[in-house]
């Protein structure tokens, strides 16, 4: 395996450093100013229809690599977003920014990567001594993290508006308070987008949120986001207003709390057990208990409705001529929870998930649908959520903001060309989070991953292409690797100035073996008991959430 030199790293990462920034305005004038040009490019990708491409981006929440039919999925059913694969591009090796979600949904909006924006832990949680306060009693305090998005930044939708774009946001924002909402970033319209990272009262409709009323009781927050999406294609059809649009349709699914109907509980019941039910779900790791098997009814009519939800939209599109010029992009912002929370979903064969530094916690559904080049393509080239700001932009001819998105590159070639040369992706999650998942850092290079542990100051290296469930640690064998990428990684995190966590002197081994001997020998088996009573017969959820069926 031939690895990449020293000196290619050092000149892709220039951008590591810190350089000085230009304001958002000049920014922005600048898009303006160089519209004029695109003319000019005889190269182009953008759409061949003589109007500039609409763009409907949609994020799922929590959902992971293999909680998807395409991708092997034998327990649940996602027959849209599938169709999205079939009609577009799949990254194989399509990643977040993040194991958690408000560092993923900022790389997104800004290009960057969480080390350099400052958002490395999702918006609320603990951090210093008052990680303390978690009762985890861990080695190390986790650092400070960045809570709003920077207003300095250009957005993603900033850029697009610029452009002349008419702008779009509903579900699920997590970047900030009042003030910082998606309003604040760029985008026209906001429904449902607010400080909070859960569906605050549920899925089912009455709902506390003060961008989304409350119209129908029962009804489903998941489609009602999709139904507001179709409701702004209608009043904003290009063909009426002479302006494409850049929809960000952003789901609250499938994060906790996981919630559906009793009808759509009884088929994934039934379903669970015609594959047979194992009789145990679950194995410890490091921290917590770890999900083995797909076989939740109500995470699975979750999903489901999340995938009708995304059919809504598409079918839109489709019913009103706008599907051959609409981009469309499905990704997520962190791997399915297999630990913690709702201990929802398996992503084995990866291992982890949500919150974890391996590949159950940050691989990811990445899908482009370009209507004009090729459909159902695979491709290898690791990708990444940074990479959506240039790629999009590019797609819609418009000239790349490579001060703003610099930690991004435009996937265009690779859709043209089916590869990229090799560049390094950096993680950054020096926290512990609710999952399990250990304070660490990250970098892939080519097929090699190391993986950095501040706990013990250890290293984990991988090789990808012959081992993608991690489970054969390198770092001993090839040391050579780990000690290049252990200082390529750390050169980056030191030049965009990364935050680290500190030895807490409050630590006490004894207390932490006490947690761990309890969450093993006590919450472990009532996990264990609650799935099969999940999977019961004569499971009851009473109200079911308070859902009911919603005459359209």
């Amino acid at each position: 395996m031939q690895f990449v030199p020293v000196t290619t790293f050092q000149t892709y990462f220039k951008t590591c450093s810190k350089m000085n920034q230009p304001s958002k305005r000049q920014v922005l004038l600048l898009t303006l100013a160089t519209l004029t040009l695109l003319s000019c490019n005889s190269e182009s990708t953008s759409a061949p229809s003589a109007t500039p491409p609409n763009i409907v981006f949609i994020l799922a929440d929590d959902f992971g690599w293999r909680d998807v039919s395409y991708n092997g999925s034998g327990y649940y059913e996602t027959p849209n977003i599938d169709r999205i694969a079939q009609e577009g591009f799949t990254f194989t090796n399509g990643y977040a920014t993040c194991q958690v979600c408000s560092p993923s949904r900022a790389s997104i909006m800004t290009g960057k990567f969480p080390a350099r924006h400052g958002i490395t832990d999702w918006i609320g949680a603990r951090a210093d001594t008052a990680w303390r306060g978690a009762g985890r009693f861990n080695k190390l305090l986790p650092p400070e993290y960045e809570r709003t998005l920077d207003a300095a930044d250009t957005t993603i939708a900033e850029a697009f508006s610029a452009a002349g774009y008419q702008t779009f946001f509903a579900g699920k924002w997590h970047l900030g308070d009042e003030g910082s909402w998606p309003e604040d970033h760029g985008f026209d319209i906001n429904k449902g987008g607010w400080e909070k990272g859960s569906p605050i009262g549920g899925y089912f409709s009455p709902w506390t949120n003060p961008n989304l009323d409350n119209k129908k009781e029962g009804e489903n927050l998941s489609l009602r986001l999709a139904d507001e999406t179709v409701a702004f294609m209608n009043t904003h059809h290009p063909d009426s207003t002479n302006k494409p649009f850049f929809a960000f349709l952003s789901f609250y699914a499938v994060h906790s709390p996981i919630q559906t109907t009793e009808a759509k509980w009884a088929k994934y019941r039934a379903k669970a057990e015609q594959q047979g039910i194992a009789p145990k779900g679950y194995k410890m790791g490091h921290f917590l208990p770890i999900r083995q098997v797909q076989d939740n009814p109500i995470y699975g009519g979750l999903v489901e409705t999340m995938d009708d939800a995304v059919g809504r939209v598409l079918r839109e599109l489709d019913e009103q001529g706008l599907a051959d010029n609409t981009i469309v992009v499905f990704t997520s912002d962190n791997g399915g929870v297999a630990a913690g929370d709702a201990f929802s979903t398996s992503n084995l064969p990866l291992r982890g998930g949500k919150g974890y530094q391996y590949e159950g916690g940050i691989r990811e559904p990445f899908l482009v649908k370009v209507p004009w080049m090729d459909k159902g393509t695979k491709i290898a080239t690791p990708a990444t959520g940074t990479d959506f700001y240039p790629t999009l932009l590019e797609l819609a001819g418009l000239p790349l903001l490579p001060n703003q998105h610099k930690d991004g590159r435009s996937l265009v070639p690779a859709l043209k060309e089916g590869d990229l040369p090799e560049r390094p992706l950096i993680w950054h999650y020096p926290h512990y989070g609710n999952q399990g998942g250990q304070p660490s850092s990250i970098i892939r290079l080519g097929n090699w991953k190391l993986i950095h542990y501040y706990e013990h100051d250890r290293q984990e290296l991988y090789d990808l292409s012959t081992d993608l469930k991690e489970q054969h640690d390198l770092a001993a064998e090839r040391p050579e690797i780990t000690e290049r990428l252990h200082l390529q990684l750390f050169d980056c995190l030191e030049g965009v100035g990364a935050r680290f966590p500190r030895k807490d002197p409050m630590y006490n081994a004894q207390k932490e073996k006490s947690h761990l001997e309890g969450i093993e020998n006590e919450l472990l088996p009532r996990l264990e008991e609650k799935r099969l009573h999940i999977l019961s017969p004569d499971f009851d959820a009473g109200d079911w959430w308070g859902s009911q069926v919603i005459d359209d």
